[in-house]
């Protein structure tokens, strides 16, 4: 098979970017990006894409309509295609056996049988979606039970490894992409086609074969090491705060050391998106499920951890302001659990808001890319709140960042944009109300500068020295 046509169920923030980048380099291929959402589709047929990604709208207005294409026609997108992608939505279960913890598979089930459903000739299946272990395995089930005569499918795990923000470059110049496979001709014969797409501009030694459980189980496991990083790093800094230690010197002594790095050793009022809690918690399930409760607890704590940090950075607040935010007006800036995207889920402003909602507080939210709507509807979600309209009445959504900060009580920095490190903060001082107070949950502001222009400031792992006190400490050293 010499793969012409390509195929992908799901128009997330997997499947868009990934097929957009795929129809870019590779010019002779037609790679068709299909979901069911009428609404996804059209938006990314406009000027308005459904996600924001630096890079990501280039590509698309370059190669729309020529040879990548958007649609809700699944049925032919399918029926035409060599190799089909399945990336599709796997949310952790809400129900049932492994609620709060084990993968919702259902769509990469729903997608399995669409795909039996259509198919008149064989093709190569791609699980894409974060999957647990085995699930290949159960894709395959599905489609050889399901599959007309002669029809036969070969399944490969590809498990993407984009961070969002990034997601183009992480594309485009790729540590590896993984292809995990069955240990057979014909699964050794699909791997090497797949690879032949890849080859188009990723190296040959990049491109690492497994097989299909060890792919699977080293998406999982690649998340769950980073976040464990950020926890670590994290559950230092109040060891710092309570002893003067300063976590970024901390971590610096760590990551030069060449056996640890540097990377993902920022501390944070603590780590959100869609994969790394989630994928936890399925290595968590999966450890329950082989009887490991010893694993599964070590991997809890990690999760746990990250909640602790956004609950005892809320507490500060509260703390420093007098025991009280009750009718205050706090302003958060940011609201994307990380810079560069418009993604908000599991985001860390998310529970800080709800926390201080719960204290009383009313809010000012700014964040240069989150919709209003988004914002509106995580923080009104059932599982956030059980009285929305009391969210909406104390919550205001702004489009300019000195409006919000405007005779608000405090400053809350949720999202590390770089647009928070560049604004006027002597204007935003002057138009608040005092004491003026600025919560640095992202340990990216200039904060002896801040105190000089007369802000309380308090940021994670660190003391913040008032002017007054750095000149004592000066003359003491004499």
């Amino acid at each position: 098979m010499v793969i012409k046509k390509i195929c992908c169920i799901g128009a997330g923030y997997v499947g868009g970017p990934t097929c957009s980048v795929i129809a870019s380099r590779c010019p002779d291929i037609k790679v068709t990006v299909v979901d069911k959402s009428k609404e996804r589709i059209n938006q990314w047929n406009s000027n308005q894409l459904p996600i924001y990604e630096p890079g990501l709208d280039d590509i698309v207005l370059k190669h729309r309509n020529i040879n990548l294409f958007f649609t809700t026609d699944i049925e032919e997108a399918v029926h035409e295609a060599d190799l089909i992608f399945i990336s599709v939505n796997t949310p952790t279960k809400t129900y049932g056996e492994g609620k709060g913890r084990a993968a919702d598979l259902r769509h990469v089930e729903n997608a399995a049988r669409t795909i039996a459903d259509i198919a008149l000739s064989s093709k190569i299946v791609v699980e894409k979606s974060t999957v647990p272990v085995k699930a290949a395995e159960s894709i395959s089930k599905v489609l050889k039970a399901n599959c007309k005569a002669n029809v036969k499918f070969e399944v490969l795990s590809n498990p993407e490894f984009l961070a969002e923000g990034t997601a183009i470059d992480n594309l485009l110049n790729a540590d590896r992409v993984l292809i995990g496979h069955d240990l057979t001709a014909s699964g050794e014969n699909a791997f090497l086609e797949l690879c032949s797409v890849y080859e188009r501009w990723i190296p040959r030694e990049k491109i690492l074969g497994t097989n299909t459980w060890s792919s699977e189980l080293s998406k999982l496991a690649s998340n769950a090491f980073l976040a464990q990083r950020i926890s670590s790093i994290n559950s230092l800094t109040a060891i710092c705060e309570a002893t003067g230690a300063d976590v970024s010197e901390v971590a610096l002594a760590i990551g030069t050391d060449s056996r640890i790095g540097p990377h993902f050793l920022q501390a944070s009022v603590g780590f959100g998106g869609s994969c790394f809690q989630k994928d936890i918690l399925n290595v968590v399930y999966i450890c329950e499920c082989l009887n490991y409760p010893q694993i599964a607890a070590y991997w809890q704590q990690v999760i746990d951890m990250n909640e602790y940090q956004k609950k005892r950075f809320t507490n500060k607040i509260v703390e420093t302001m007098f025991n009280s935010v009750s009718e205050k007006k706090l302003t958060i800036f940011g609201f994307s659990f990380k810079k560069n995207t418009g993604d908000t889920r599991e985001s860390p402003s998310i529970y800080v808001c709800k926390y201080l909602l719960d204290e009383g507080a009313r809010l000012n939210i700014y964040d240069p890319k989150v919709p209003h709507d988004q914002i509106i509807k995580d923080l009104t979600n059932p599982s956030i709140t059980d009285n929305p309209e009391r969210v909406k009445n104390s919550i205001n959504i702004f489009s300019d960042a000195y409006e919000a900060a405007a005779k608000s009580h405090a400053i809350v920095i949720c999202t590390e944009w770089d647009d928070f490190c560049k604004l006027e903060y002597e204007r935003i001082y002057d138009s608040m109300k005092k004491p003026a107070y600025i919560f640095d949950g992202r340990k990216i502001l200039q904060h002896e500068t801040l105190a000089e222009i007369g802000f309380e400031v308090y940021t994670i792992g660190k003391r913040v020295h008032k002017p007054a006190e750095k000149i004592m400490n000066g003359n003491s050293s004499h």
